[in-house]
């Protein structure tokens, strides 16, 4: 919308204290030509500018009411415009007229229309006027949302503080996702990059990890005895019967998906991302989708129970897979540390896979003679549930089945008796837990030769994922809580300074307050000190980026690169707190001040000048030189505000390699000021 802010506060004068960019575009004036002329805009009045109406705008001005007209205005260009002219008398919290919204809207489009038929005219007008009044309101619903955005005294510092102190702890703004333009592919080709593959590889990622378990698993527990029989085969799970279905379906889909080539393109040609396929993984994919379990659901015996689950080990190599993936998670600290405890507990799983399958050997070694020594003896002698020997070949007049440790029979069966399977795998993996955690504690212990090199196997193994596995797992959680712990250790400074200085408590508030505002700026990161090691080239480029926002100005068009190289490194950021003054009447003005965000005032012996917002350059004229000046005026923060100031020194030295451009801005600068102090 089109408007201005008139100060009601000033008898006579009104000035403008805020100009819209809407109203500059719509009339050709500059802000700074607007700002401090009165909000009866009467430097846009010409010849056919209605004399009544003029008075009756004066008036309304005088009286703080109301205003509402339609009169020919004159652009800069010298152009006329039928204006739809109203005014608004805005009142304070002490119920006194202190702004007056002045919105202006052209109609000449509608009026030029309306003059082509004199007996259309009263129709048409009264049909414009209830379009324009419609227009007009939504115009002052807008006007008004952004005075409200612009006046901080409307804001309570509770709330303001609440959201700040959200930002220093809470949440971090996501940040921007990379997007990839879209690219023509022929049909049935995969993207790498889709939402379908990632999708796939995170289902692919689940069944490998199921092999990870269930593998090491079968082979060292399932494939042993339970009460002296040698354990037969079952149907396979519908959990592995989709696993090798998915296995088999992956291999289909690597051969349709597209990768990266050496020189950084993305390949689509079917033959060619068939061919790389080929000569990467396809043969390790190959071994570990072979349809072991599918073969055993159709009753087609190809290797022995044993034998399909040796095989069903070279599954576990799809884990060489995931390698290569891992580094795009790597700067996430929660998914490597999730990753980090599932390797972990992996590891910790085979050792106790292994465990069992050794103690189990152990006690099937000597048929002759129960063993005696070995931890799965120990375990079942503690658990009452010991292991005996079954003989075969019993006599007629033998005891039952022969089964009993005093049947009448001869030679020698196999082993009954001993803990059960859930016992001893959970008392294997409470052992591997605490080889690979620390040295055991003894209940579960080695004692047959075999047993002590495994476990002397396991502490070296341990030592080694203790201190990878809970060393990244350290580092991880500082990493996470390091800007906390600084910004604490920042703030017990701080308050240690205040303590021991004698601040006193409003002094101490504006002093936390700021600290807390700056902190949620920047995180606490020292530019000055983070660029100091960087070469001066490199951190003129870096200048030139972070501060093209004012650079960029029409202030700045048609300087030479060097003069912008020079000038960039001289702008330093600033901030300024809702109630805290930028600078203060009569105080050197050292520089030019460009305002990025938030709303400020410009404020004279407590008279309101100008409200500034966005987008506006504050400091003076420099005239013939670029020397220090005082200000006239103070300049206080309605809102947190983040500025950018370009120091008259570093001016100076800029425009001295630029003279052309030197005499240019110093001709633009006074029309290019949102305000000048």
């Amino acid at each position: 919308s089109n408007f201005v802010l008139g100060n009601a506060q000033v008898p006579s004068a009104f000035p403008v204290v805020y100009c819209s960019d809407g109203f500059c575009d719509l009339t050709g004036f500059s802000r700074a030509e607007v700002m401090q002329r009165c909000c009866a805009c009467s430097f846009l009045y010409g010849p056919d500018t209605s004399e009544l109406l003029r008075q009756q705008l004066r008036r309304a001005l005088d009286e703080h009411q109301a205003f509402k007209g339609e009169l020919i205005l004159y652009r800069k260009s010298g152009v006329p415009f039928w204006c739809l002219l109203d005014v608004v008398p805005i009142k304070n919290e002490k119920d006194e007229v202190a702004l007056f919204l002045v919105s202006h809207k052209d109609i000449t489009s509608t009026k030029s229309r309306s003059g082509a038929d004199s007996t259309k005219d009263t129709g048409r007008r009264r049909r414009f006027s209830r379009a324009g009044g419609k227009g007009f309101n939504a115009s002052r619903r807008r006007s008004r949302a952004v005075l409200y955005h612009l006046s901080g005294h409307l804001q309570k510092q509770r709330k303001s503080k609440h959201k700040l102190r959200k930002g220093v702890f809470g949440d971090k703004p996501s940040l921007p996702e990379y997007k990839v333009a879209a690219i023509r592919k022929p049909p049935l080709i995969l993207l790498h990059y889709g939402a379908f593959k990632a999708g796939w590889d995170g289902l692919i990622l689940l069944a490998t990890l199921y092999v990870a378990v269930t593998v090491p698993y079968s082979v060292c527990v399932g494939t042993g005895t339970q009460e002296g029989l040698p354990a037969a085969r079952g149907p396979p799970s519908a959990c592995d019967l989709c696993v090798e279905i998915l296995f088999m379906l992956d291999i289909i889909l690597n051969f349709r998906t597209t990768f990266v080539s050496k020189s950084g393109q993305v390949v689509l040609e079917p033959r060619a991302v068939a061919r790389h396929y080929l000569a990467g993984w396809f043969p390790l994919d190959l071994v570990a989708a072979l349809p072991f379990d599918l073969l055993a659901a159709c009753q087609v015996n190809v290797v022995s129970y044993v034998g399909a689950h040796l095989l069903k080990t070279v599954r576990l190599l799809r884990l060489l897979r995931l390698l290569p993936n891992l580094d795009r998670y790597s700067q996430y600290s929660a998914v490597v540390l999730v990753l980090l405890m599932v390797v972990f507990g992996l590891l910790a799983h085979w050792v106790a896979c292994g465990w069992f399958f050794l103690g189990q050997r152990e006690v099937e070694g000597s048929p002759a003679a129960l063993p005696e020594i070995g931890w799965l003896q120990e375990l079942a002698r503690r658990l009452e549930t010991p292991y005996y020997l079954a003989r075969r070949n019993c006599s007629a007049g033998g005891a039952g089945n022969g089964t009993g440790p005093g049947a009448n029979c001869s030679g020698s069966g196999g082993l009954l008796g001993g803990p059960s399977l859930r016992s001893a795998y959970i008392t294997s993996l409470y052992f591997a837990l605490s080889s690979l955690t620390s040295v055991g504690f003894g209940n579960v212990s080695a004692n047959t030769d075999t047993e002590k090199i495994f476990s002397i196997c396991t502490m070296l193994v341990g030592a080694l994922m203790h201190a990878v596995v809970f060393g990244n797992v350290t580092a991880i959680i500082q990493r996470l809580y390091a800007r906390r712990f600084l910004y604490h250790s920042r703030t017990r400074d701080l308050h240690d300074y205040i303590r021991i200085h004698r601040i006193p408590r409003p002094l101490k508030r504006r002093i936390l307050e700021y600290f807390q505002s700056t902190w949620v700026a920047n995180n606490g990161i020292d530019t000055a000190e983070l660029l100091q090691s960087l070469p001066e080239e490199l951190r003129a480029d870096i200048a030139l980026h972070l501060h093209k926002e004012l650079l960029q100005l029409p202030l700045f068009a048609g300087a030479s690169r060097g003069c912008l190289r020079a000038l960039s490194l001289g702008v330093r950021p600033a901030f300024c707190t809702p109630g805290e003054l930028l600078i203060r009447r009569g105080d050197a003005l050292q520089a030019l001040y460009f305002l990025r965000s938030g709303s400020m005032e410009v404020l004279r012996d407590g008279v309101v000048l100008a409200i500034l917002g966005k987008g506006d350059l504050i400091g003076c004229d420099l005239g013939g030189s670029p020397r220090a000046r005082r200000a006239r005026a103070d300049v206080r923060g309605l809102t947190y505000c983040a500025l950018r100031s370009l120091g008259l020194p570093a001016l100076a030295e800029g425009l001295a390699l630029d003279p052309d451009f030197a005499r240019a801005f110093r001709q633009r600068l006074p029309r290019e000021l949102s305000y000048d102090l």
